[in-house]
């Protein structure tokens, strides 16, 4: 099995760095995701329920459900079923924001390495603007709320120690092909 993490400022690419993933034929697990969908069943805010996890379960509570998760589709048939004789199970995790949660990834995942991706503020903002997912928002004051928040979990440690560091100020396609290069020579 092979891991790989993407680490980021919200709005700096990781998404696009997950369908990269994707059409190499890796499974990307969204630590977002886990944030969203508890969040979802409390009925609050996902901003709140990211801080209010980590209070409750510890640091590494998100990095743990996503271990689940990778385990549990390691483990099905389904995900089993179109098996590559001499290939690994690939595995992208978007949204690493912590060291803890490194820490536990490079515990349970062999070689595990982790990207960053960065962009200018502003580029960052006109893209969440845009994009507008659930947790997103078009105040510039409340986009730098969730920046300052991202930053007390540890993101700019994950970020700084990361294995590769991928500038996302360019072209999509000129991005899309360094993260290509990325993930081939990691694989």
């Amino acid at each position: 099995m092979k891991v790989i993490g993407v680490t980021g400022m919200p709005g700096s690419g990781k998404s696009v760095v997950s369908r990269v993933a994707e059409k190499r034929g890796m499974e990307v697990v969204k630590m977002g995701d886990v944030i969203r969908e508890e969040a979802q069943q409390r009925n609050e805010d996902p901003g709140i329920v990211a801080v209010q996890l980590r209070e409750e379960y510890g640091e590494y509570v998100v990095a743990n459900r996503c271990v689940d998760i990778i385990k549990n589709l390691a483990k099905t048939s389904a995900f089993n079923s179109k098996p590559k004789v001499d290939k690994p199970q690939l595995f992208l995790i978007e949204g690493i924001r912590s060291p803890w949660e490194v820490q536990i990834f490079k515990k349970n995942f062999k070689d595990f390495k982790v990207i960053a991706v960065h962009s200018k503020p502003e580029t960052r903002f006109l893209r969440l603007k845009k994009r507008m997912r659930s947790d997103d928002s078009a105040d510039s004051k409340e986009s730098l709320e969730r920046d300052q928040r991202e930053l007390k979990f540890g993101i700019g440690e994950v970020i700084a120690n990361s294995d590769y560091m991928v500038i996302n100020e360019g072209s999509l396609n000129k991005f899309k092909k360094t993260v290509q290069r990325i993930i081939e020579n990691e694989l």
